[in-house]
């Protein structure tokens, strides 16, 4: 019994203590409590009933951490109650926790870092590790998230899709640390998918199986981005695209479009394309469209036209390019992008410099000033 039961047993755990009384930031220390506890215990003593032998023992510490505490003396009275030991009810109450983890009164970097925690079953210590921040930052961002959602009662459906933003804000974390952020959000995903009958759950699964089968082929062995069109198809995961295409068009068969769905199509359509000339780029156009009908983004208006660009040439890119702000992040790269395709290498390696001191992170820096050096070296010779 490891480390991957306990996290999977975790939210269970805390969705029964909640719905027991406790308010949420008790029951998520009494939860960590119990774990540490079972960390110690079971290797040489493994329980029968794990979920039930966690229960039993998480109460028993709310309960200790009730008494002792003279503010909290209203709750003495739950020693009268407490239930005897033995199985757990098989009630699952983690959609509850993942749609009070991601209240709209949470930042979105508290709602990431309380999902992990709560739903997710990281340690402060991974949880900061991966966010590259000291453990004491994050200790205090998840409990202040923690005092926020305590009150928080559920009388009402929670918001699916608030809950899949912070799902997704997960997955584009990626990689960092000893905790594979890309891999939880996934492993999170699937287990709402699991819990609630939704497309767009459905969606965001595919959308995230299709951009991981890629990932072995996005960076070179230096670390440098391989762009897409530049990327071994034959190092991608052909069994993350097969699941990804099955469980999008099963979405998409119930006839109730959402945004997911529409980034997955994308997606789909490019893991379907053999090789980088095959991709079907009129059809990726047309998804872009029902994407900005559903989203009015300018990220997505942005995206659409240098899709416009590989469908009906760069110069109809160029011109769906002037349409979108040009203080939108990665701009500049897409006209550089576009100008190059025109031939206009000049404009091309200037932009691309431009767009190198605006990227996000350094490995998109490089990759732009070396798209600029290798124009500029061309117009050299």
């Amino acid at each position: 019994m490891g480390e991957a039961l306990l996290r999977s047993l975790t939210p269970k755990v805390l969705g029964i203590l909640v719905r027991r009384g406790a308010d949420f930031a008790a029951a998520e220390d009494a939860v960590q409590d119990a774990l540490i506890e079972a960390l110690r215990v079971w290797r040489a003593d493994p329980p029968r009933d794990p979920k039930g032998w966690l229960v039993t023992v998480a109460w028993r510490k709310f309960l200790d951490a009730a008494r002792a505490d003279a503010a909290r003396r209203r709750r003495e009275d739950l020693v009268e109650e407490e239930p005897r030991p033995g199985p757990a009810l098989a009630a699952d109450d983690t959609l509850q926790l993942y749609f009070r983890c991601a209240h709209p009164s949470l930042t979105p970097s508290s709602a990431v870092a309380l999902t992990l925690r709560a739903v997710g079953g990281l340690t402060t210590r991974q949880i900061a590790q991966a966010y590259l921040v000291p453990e004491a930052t994050m200790a205090q961002r998840i409990s202040r998230a923690k005092r926020t959602v305590s009150g928080v009662r559920f009388d009402q459906p929670g918001d699916v899709a608030t809950v899949l933003r912070v799902l997704y804000l997960v997955f584009n974390e990626g990689y960092s640390g000893d905790v594979d952020l890309a891999a939880e959000a996934i492993r999170l995903t699937r287990q709402l998918a699991a819990a609630i009958d939704h497309p767009e759950v459905a969606g965001l699964l595919a959308l995230m199986l299709l951009h991981h089968a890629r990932r072995a082929s996005r960076t070179a062995p230096d670390g440098s981005l391989v762009p897409l069109a530049e990327q071994d198809r034959g190092r991608w995961d052909t069994g993350l695209i097969a699941e990804g295409v099955e469980i999008l068009q099963a979405a998409l068969a119930r006839d109730r479009l959402g945004e997911f769905q529409a980034q997955a199509a994308i997606a789909a359509l490019h893991a379907d394309a053999q090789t980088a000339e095959e991709t079907d780029w009129p059809q990726i156009v047309e998804w872009y469209d029902e994407l900005a009908r559903l989203t009015d983004s300018p990220v997505v208006r942005l995206n659409r036209a240098v899709a416009v660009g590989e469908a009906d040439g760069p110069r109809a890119g160029l011109a769906a390019l002037a349409a979108v702000d040009d203080a939108l992040p990665r701009h500049t790269a897409a006209a550089a992008y576009l100008h190059e395709r025109a031939g206009d290498l000049a404009t091309a390696a200037r932009l691309y410099a431009e767009a190198a001191h605006q990227a996000p992170d350094l490995a998109e820096r490089d990759h732009l000033t070396r798209q600029a050096a290798r124009l500029n070296t061309h117009q050299g010779h």
